[in-house]
């Protein structure tokens, strides 16, 4: 299934993300995640890359893309970047997921990695996007930066640059982490008037520990609000009471993004089924109302 036939409907797409295990783990501990998140009824799930040209943990998103369409009958979008995948890398893995039944892919830059000297074939996700459209039937998805990605030069050229991955042949959008609601409805607005009508999902990540999301943050160029300030100042050294602040947190940006008729709702798992459980039951019947 291609996950544009997903939207439209009377309620919103709720989908999530894994990541592979460390290289040094199999590929097989991947199943205690999906175990725990096959019962929550994603729409679909998507699967990281590896950062910068680790072979071992690249394989890896087609093996568990492969895993999540034909074991456990969910769509899967396998994510692919341009750091790490030249045109022959590029070529190899579009035939290995064809072959394994999996329709939908995330095509991004990527995020370079020191250890791994970046491929040069794709300097933009658009080219990714373009190259991809080229090569085979996929459902062909790209992300998208509510606050603006952190190399753009201000908000206007960030819209350009989406606009250039949506007319390349991108279907559906999701959105980088963010924090405010209000400036994921910025972006939407500006989306829309610049064109760019195609489904986008606001990203979610409850936080799982004040040093995880503080490295967050610094990555992806997300700014914290002061409620979520006090309540890292208040909880962050209490990781239980975190756990459940966190949870709170995203549930409320959950049903205020629902409430102001997003698309859909990507959550940011960081592999860790009980908390999506958990976040999944508070909205269970705040997703249903039309």
């Amino acid at each position: 299934m291609k996950l544009r036939e997903l939207f439209g409907q009377d309620r919103p797409v709720f989908s999530c993300e894994v990541f592979p295990p460390k290289k040094s783990a199999p590929v097989d501990s991947i199943y205690q995640t999906l175990d725990g998140l096959k019962d929550i009824r994603f729409d679909f799930i998507s699967v990281t890359y590896g950062a910068g040209g680790s072979s071992n943990v690249n394989q890896s998103t087609s093996e568990i893309a492969a895993l999540i369409e034909n074991k456990y009958h969910i769509p899967a979008m396998a994510h692919l970047t341009c750091v790490a995948a030249g045109r022959e890398d590029a070529d190899r893995i579009l035939a290995e997921l064809k072959e394994a039944g999996v329709e939908n892919i995330l095509a991004l830059r990527g995020d370079v990695n020191p250890d791994y000297p970046p491929k040069t074939d794709f300097h933009y996700a658009s080219e990714l996007v373009a190259y991809i459209r080229e090569k085979g039937d996929f459902g062909i998805s790209a992300a998208c930066y509510p606050e603006g990605h952190f190399e753009s030069p201000d908000l206007v050229s960030d819209i350009r640059r989406l606009k250039e991955k949506v007319d390349a042949g991108a279907q559906h959008l999701v959105s980088q982490l963010f924090f405010d609601n209000d400036d994921f409805f910025r972006f939407l607005e500006r989306a829309r008037i610049a064109g760019i009508n195609v489904p986008i999902e606001a990203g979610i990540m409850p936080i799982q520990s004040k040093n995880s999301i503080q490295r967050m943050v610094t990555m992806c160029g997300a700014t914290i609000p002061s409620k979520l300030t006090r309540l890292l100042a208040k909880y962050g050294d209490h990781p239980e009471a975190l756990r459940e602040a966190s949870i709170a947190y995203a549930i409320d940006q959950i049903s205020d993004l629902i409430a102001g008729g997003v698309d859909g709702i990507h959550l940011y798992t960081m592999n860790n089924p009980d908390t999506a459980k958990a976040i999944a039951e508070a909205i269970s019947s705040i997703r249903t109302v039309s």
